[in-house]
This record gives C-alpha cells, structure tokens and sequence, in this order.
C-alpha cells in the first residue's frame, strides 16, 4: 500500500449533462465533464464560456455611485482639479494605478498618483497621506484596490473639504466609509450582477464609464492584477484574463516588455502562468521590500532605456525578496518547532522582531504548505508597539469572518476568507494567538488537517489524447473556481518507474492498461521510486499536458500524487545490501517489522539494534502472535515450514512484504538423493551388515561423490522407516523389514517440503512468487479460522 499525500475530493459528475454537451458543442467527453464542474449545464452556457467576447462586458453603470463618481471626476477635469489616486503597493494595486492613471490623463485630467509606503505608513489610506494630498491641493482622491475599510481617513477627508471616491473589491466592513462615492460590486444594494472583480477589474470598469467606450489597450494591464490577486476566473474576470493575455503576446507597452525581456518570457508563450510565476512576483518585491511606485513608473513608461532600467531594478529586488522570504521562512519553521507544537495549536500565529513585513504574507503561504494549518506571521515593531502581519487559511477556517470577532484589538485589517492583512498592538499579540487557537478548536477536525486536492475528472487511459489535451485549453485562462484541471486514473498498471535528474530527485514513470500507456513525470518525487513495486496497480492524479521531442507528440501526465490500495510485494532475493535495506524501511515507517525464522539472524538483529522491531518465529504458537495487519514486514529469511507463514497471515494482511529470504543452507542445490541413491547404500549396509558412521561415513561419501550430510540423510530416513538401527554412531541392518515409501519418513518428507519452499521463495519469477503469497493469504483464513 502507498497512501495519498493529500485527500482527493472527486467532483460528482451527471452523465445526462456530459452526453448533452459533447453531443451540442461537438467536444470530447474529458472536456464536457470539466464544464460540468464548474457549473456550466447549459449549452448556452457553455458557449458563453468558452465563446466570449467584447460585448460579454457588463455595463459599468450598474455599479452603484458610478454615476456619482463619473460625475465628480469629469467636474474636476473640467476645473483642472488636482486628482490624486490612492493605489496600494500589490500587483493588483499598482495595476489598478496604472489602469486609472492612464485613463485621466488621456482625457487630459491633472493626475498624479499615492502609494503608500508598506513599512512607514501600512496598508490602506491613512490620516497623514490625506494631510499631506490636501496640503499639495489635491481636491479629490480616488482609491483603486483599497479603502472599503477608511471609516477614519474618510471623515478626515470631509473634514478638510477633499471629496473621496473609493474604489475596491475587498470585503466591506459593518461601517461603510463617509465617501462622495463608492464603487464596489459587493457593497450592500449594489445590483452589479458580478461581484467578485479584482480591484483593478473596479477601476476598469470606471475608466469604461469615464470613456464611454471599453478601454481594450488597458486589458493586458488588467489582467496581471486580476490574474496576481486570484479572484474567481469567470464572468468578467475570466473575460479581462483571456483577453489581456491575448493582447501581451502582441504587446506594444514599452515597461511591460522590458519586464517581460528580463524575466526570459517568450512572447508566444504567454499564459496566465507568466503572470502568476513571472510578473506578479517581480511587481509585488517592488511593494514588499521599498516603494511600490517604481512598478507603476515602469507600467507607465515609452521611454526604453528608462524602461529597461526599472525593469532591471525589479528583477533584484526580486532576487532579494527571495533570499529573504528563504531566511525568514526557515527562522518561522524554527519558532514553530520550538514553541508551538502543531498538535496543540490548530492555528499558528508566529511574531518575531525585525521580521520584513513585506514578505511576511509569502512567509505565511509557505507555512500553510509545511503544517497546513491557518497561519498569521507578524512583523514586531518595538519602537512602535506594533505588529503588522498576513494571514493565510485552509479551506473550513473563514480568516475574514474569525479575525472580524476580534475586532476590538484589531484597529486595522481587511481580507478575504483565505488571507487577510493587519496591524495590532504588541501586547494584544498572545490575545490574538489565544482567540484564534480556541476557534481553531471548535471549527477545525484531524481530517481539515491533512491537505486536499480537489480532483476534476476521473478518467481512462484511452481518453487521454493530444486531441482531447488541446481541447482542455479552450477552458483557460485558469485561476481561481476555472483550476487547471486535475485529472485522475484509477487501477492502472505501473509498467515502468526509473528516478531522473542529475540528483535523481524527479520521477518517470509509464502506466499501462490493456492496451493504453501513458507517460508521467513527477518533478521532486523521485522518493516515490522506493515506494512501488513492479506491476503494481495503482490511482495517480496530476494535470496533463503534451510532450514534444523531435516533432513527435504524445500525451504525458504531470504527476502531483499516487496511490496504491493493495498490499505490495518488494522483491530483495540475493541482494548483498540487508543493513542498508533494513535501515531505510525501520526507518521509514513505524508500522515496519522484521521477521525472522532462524535465532542466529535474530541474535544479529539484536546485536544491531532492531530489537523492537524485530520478531522470532520458531513455532506455530509465536507466529499467532505477530500482528502483520497493514504493516510493513521484512521476511529476513525461510521458514522451515509453510505453516508458519499461514499462522502468521491469518491475523491479517501486510500492506508490504519486503522478501530477502536470507538462507545459509540451500536445500534446493544440496545432494538430493535420488531412489537409487537409496537402493545402493541400502544394498551396502546390507553387505556390511554393521557400518560406523562416525568414523568411516566421511570416507564412504568421498568414495561415491556424496557429502557427509547424504550419507547422514539417507542414515535417518532408514531409521525412521525401521530398516535399521542406530546407536553409538553405528548402524546396523534389522534381519526383517516390510516394505515402505520413501515419504513415509518424517526427515524424507521435511526434507522434499523445504526443497519445495526453497524453490518457491528463492527461484520463482516475481509474479510467480507474489500470487504465492496472494494463495497464501486466501488460505490462511481458512486455515486458522477457529484459532
């Protein structure tokens, strides 16, 4: 057996539907069934998705105060009012800055825009940078990706006559701000009929509504914002993404492709990857560890030298931000081990002085990754008596709906259900661990602690195609609630695994059915290797994709994880290396035992230090008691009956069976003496009528090319048939015997048993002496079923 890393959660899936749209759209069944798991059961529906356009944007003036806002802003245009916007110091942020920025200033608005510094002033408006915009005569702020929770800095706005239009898509507070206007889709009788735009996505649709017409140069722009916040990829989001990254590969913003230049992106091969693993995290180290407003000067620029420049610029602060985020992570895991054990806390909320609380959210996500379990890092600030952290959750632990019942210590924090930002007072840090902890407690069970992979589709060998792959990607862009598809196969057969990688940490792997194979690779899993054994039926899941080598393309599984239900034969006959094998498997797993028949092997097992995993059975009584149900067990060498291997199966099944088979006598290639071996030395004795053995058995076995232990073999058989007697080493020939079989003898027929397990356990093919095992099994129920 192999257990899963994470809990797999397979999306029902309704045929009816399937058969109704592959039927209507012509596509294959993989792809309908994708559809179907994400709530698309129409075929209108399903053309919408993946047909959609232009026109599939909705009216911008459906979101509420748009028209306020449109209003107030086209007045200060008009008067050449000093327009500030208010952005924040993300991806999203410097995008939806970039987005409106451009927007003003093509309609010929004095425009100029605010970031707020992450480490002198924290996220979101703020009293003083208000003070400051009124002081520099700015009569109008404008925020994009923040603001929904400025219930103070918007009274302070009244206070100094600067009207405030806030735009965001965070979630809103039970206080709404005093602003002249706010556009966000989730604001209570907002009748916009999408709510879950980025932040950028609002700003767009203001700058929709400022031009009168969709502002089609600006999507590329939002689609890394849209894309780098992961929103929900459908309705609109899905549109700008799709869109956006369509216009990047032919992209004429000068900032944009020198970013693109300095992070290697092929312009062809652009996709939301490029955003989520090239863009967004070069734009967000800006933010994290200086002043954000480089990236948005970068966004901005037609000058290339400048451009090229900036770009440069980001890509260290980039190579910076993670050195740091790899120091910091690991001075995070060594708090946790040291002063908060995971058993004892369902939440993790780790501070440390001097922590950079620009990463420290990054810091979170790796945290959740290692304990999976929801974490807040805080970055603690001394002098201040601060501490400013990020939060990360899991599914079942809403961060946004737990952390808004401490708001009485929260002064400031925003978020979603699965990561959240804030700041505190130091001493209300333990009040904050403690809360969370004790809710954590209350909502959280063992199993939300063991990770889930939610699993798209479960299919076959034969429907997986470079046909059927192609297909898949009419569904992307991929993101949020529109994932990558993970696919899953069921009881296919491993026909090949191999380790590669010049340190031979990647997996390659082919799995077969009857007529089907399929090639997967397993990047960092080539530990799996020792895991499986040959032919093993197994359940794999992981995102397929098409290989290309030499013009010549096939289907290949990006394996994520494996499986195995049934227990494993691991095949170690004649191999020289036991110490190493036997250490790996002890210490591997707990559930390992070493099982031996003979007490020499035991007195080394001892001597070795594996008393406590190690078991002697000599008997029918000792092997009753070894409990081998779902453990692994090594059998260290051959018992001296089949017998004692059924008592041992009949209290359960082993998951693994490790078969070394250790032998110091080989029974299988002695001397085996054959009848006339028999008749001879019967026919001798009788000549002799008295013949010591002791003194001439090793002279006769020289004469006639036998060993010693024939002549002794053939000795006792006679003795127990009655032929002769023994005494004093002497044998003597009895003057009347009768007649018997050979098998009659006890020695005999031990002797043609052991012959027989020999050549079983040792010289059968694998799946000769695995179905063995799998005969063994079946009849040790019945064998000892009143035991």
């Amino acid at each position: 057996m192999l257990k899963a890393k994470t809990r797999w959660m397979i999306n029902p899936t309704d045929e009816a539907i399937i058969k109704t749209l592959t039927d209507g759209l012509a596509i294959t069944p993989l792809v309908a069934s994708l559809l179907v798991n994400r709530g698309i059961h129409t075929l209108d529906e399903a053309r919408e998705f993946l047909h959609q356009d232009l026109n599939s944007f909705h009216d911008p003036f459906l979101l509420k105060d748009m028209e306020k806002a449109v209003n107030r802003i086209k007045l200060a245009i008009e008067n050449k009012e000093n327009i500030l916007i208010f952005g924040d110091y993300d991806a999203d942020g410097v995008s939806s800055t970039t987005v409106l920025l451009t927007t003003l200033r093509n309609l010929g608005a004095e425009a100029s825009f605010y970031i707020p510094n992450r480490f002198t002033e924290g996220y979101g408006p703020n009293e003083a940078a208000f003070r400051f915009a009124h002081a520099q005569g700015f009569s109008l702020i404008i925020t994009v990706d923040t603001g929904i929770a400025a219930v103070h800095e918007a009274n302070i706005a009244k206070e100094l006559g600067v009207d405030l239009i806030i735009t965001d898509h965070h979630e809103p507070g039970p206080i709404l701000p005093d602003a002249l206007a706010i556009v966000h889709p989730k604001q209570p009788n907002c009748p916009y009929p999408f709510k879950e735009l980025a932040g950028v996505g609002v700003a767009f649709k203001l700058c929709h509504a400022l031009l009168g017409e969709l502002p089609v140069d600006l999507l590329e722009i939002a689609a890394i914002g849209t894309i780098a916040d992961l929103v929900s990829l459908k309705d609109e989001n899905r549109l700008i993404a799709k869109m956006g990254l369509k216009q990047m590969k032919s992209t004429n913003r000068v900032g944009l492709k020198a970013l693109l230049k300095v992070a290697n992106v092929d312009l062809s091969t652009i996709n939301e990857e490029t955003i989520g693993f090239a863009l967004a995290p070069r734009i967000n180290a800006v933010g994290r560890l200086q002043s954000a407003d480089p990236a948005v000067d970068l966004l901005l620029s037609d000058n290339e030298d400048e451009a090229m420049e900036i770009a440069h610029e980001i890509d260290l602060l980039n190579k910076e931000r993670q050195k740091l985020v790899n120091n910091m992570t690991e001075e995070a895991i060594e708090e946790v081990e040291a002063n908060f054990p995971i058993e004892d806390n369902p939440v993790l909320v780790i501070a440390k002085e001097n922590w950079n609380p620009g990463v420290v959210g990054i810091v979170a996500s790796r945290l959740v990754e290692r304990y999976y379990r929801p974490t807040i890092v805080l970055s603690i600030d001394n002098e201040k008596g601060i501490a400013k952290g990020s939060a990360r959750s899991i599914e079942g632990f809403d961060l946004f709906e737990n952390l808004s019942t401490c708001r009485d210590i929260l002064p400031h924090f925003g978020g979603h259900p699965m990561a959240a930002g804030m700041t505190l007072k130091l001493e209300d840090v333990e009040e904050l661990r403690k809360r969370l902890v004790e809710k954590g407690k209350q909502q959280l069970t063992e199993t939300d602690f063991i990770p889930i992979t939610k699993v798209d589709v479960c299919c076959k060998l034969e429907e997986i195609t470079v046909h059927s792959i192609e297909e898949m990607q009419k569904l992307a862009p991929f993101g949020v609630d529109n994932p990558k598809p993970i696919v899953q196969i069921e009881e296919v057969t491993l026909a090949n695994v191999r380790k590669i990688g010049s340190e031979q940490n990647h997996l390659k792997l082919v799995f077969e059915d009857d007529v089907h194979q399929l090639d997967s690779v397993g990047f960092g899993l080539g530990y799996i290797h020792d895991e499986l054994s040959l032919s093993v039926q197994l359940s794999a899941i992981g995102e397929l994709s098409i290989n290309e080598w030499n013009n010549f393309r096939k289907p290949q599984l990006m394996l994520q994880d494996i499986k195995v239900d049934t227990w494993q034969l691991f095949d170690f006959r004649g191999t020289r290396e036991v110490d190493k094998l036997l250490g790996s498997v002890v210490k591997s797993t707990n559930d390992s035992l070493i099982v031996t028949f003979q007490s020499k092997m035991f007195n080394a097992l001892i001597k070795k230090g594996y008393e406590e995993n190690s078991f002697f059975v000599d008997s029918i009584e000792l092997a009753r008691e070894v409990n081998i149900n779902n453990k692994h067990i090594i059998l260290l060498d051959i018992p001296n009956s089949v017998d004692l291997l059924h008592a041992i199966f009949s209290k359960g099944k082993p998951s693994r069976i490790y078969a070394i088979f250790l032998q110091e006598a080989e029974h299988f290639f002695a001397t085996i003496p054959t009848r006339e071996h028999f008749k001879w030395f019967y026919a001798f004795l009788l000549k002799k009528g008295t013949f010591n053995l002791k003194q001439q058995g090793e002279k006769l076995a020289n004469y006639k090319g036998w060993t010693k232990e024939t002549i002794d073999f053939m000795s006792q058989v006679f003795f127990e048939l009655e032929f002769v007697t023994i005494e004093n080493g002497v044998i003597s020939t009895k003057s009347t015997t009768s007649k018997r079989d050979l098998a009659e003898s006890k020695t005999y027929a031990q002797k043609q048993m052991q012959i027989e397990l020999e050549k079983t356990l040792l010289y059968t093919s694998y799946m000769q002496l695995k179905q063995w095992f799998e005969d063994q099994f079946e009849s040790s129920k019945h064998a000892f079923v009143n035991v």
